[in-house]
């Protein structure tokens, strides 16, 4: 009897652990949105009381952005040829006019960190041939004060970097979307 007994608590706690692992999970492969669907993206909201007041900075331009671009090492890359550091501030730009509804000066900043990363797929590192079909990603950080509220990684599969737009277009409708 106590076997038993002993049996079903280890069990209950193994099923116990699990959900609350699921439940307290922070960053999760995303699908709200039909976007999202298209590619891998991962999302994570780490300050849910400071999304209202984040998506309000943006609307209002009070933001600060910082990009970068690391293009692959071990193979040359493709997507230098492409796509450049200027292309993607141009391309972050023209998408945030879209949600722009005016401008005021406000007291904080929302400080927009982003940058691309090119698929290295000649990285003796990739674990599978999973690892080599994306041609690289996207990671959006959103901050305030330096703490971090929201951050968005999503993959773009074109060399050229001709879909990084349709990426960018995501990340910013995934932040939006939040309530």
């Amino acid at each position: 009897m106590k076997k038993l007994l002993l049996l079903i608590f280890v069990i209950a706690l193994f099923f116990g652990y699990g959900i609350y692992e699921q439940v307290n999970k922070k960053t999760i492969k995303s699908k709200r949105l039909t976007c999202q669907e298209k590619t891998t993206t991962f999302e994570k909201i780490a300050n849910k009381n400071k999304i209202k007041e984040a998506i309000n900075l943006l609307k209002t331009q009070n933001i600060d952005l910082k990009s970068d671009i690391e293009y692959s090492k071990i193979m040359p890359s493709v997507l230098i040829k492409y796509y450049s550091k200027e292309d993607l501030q141009q391309e972050v730009k023209e998408v945030l006019n879209s949600y722009f509804n005016t401008s005021n000066q406000l007291k904080n900043k929302l400080e927009i960190n982003y940058y691309i990363y090119e698929n290295d797929k000649e990285d003796k590192g990739k674990k599978n041939k999973k690892a080599k079909l994306y041609a690289g990603y996207l990671v959006f950080e959103f901050k305030i004060d330096k703490e971090l509220i929201y951050k968005i990684q999503t993959d773009y599969m074109k060399q050229d970097g001709s879909d990084i737009k349709q990426r960018i277009k995501c990340v910013f409708k995934s932040f939006m979307s939040i309530k």
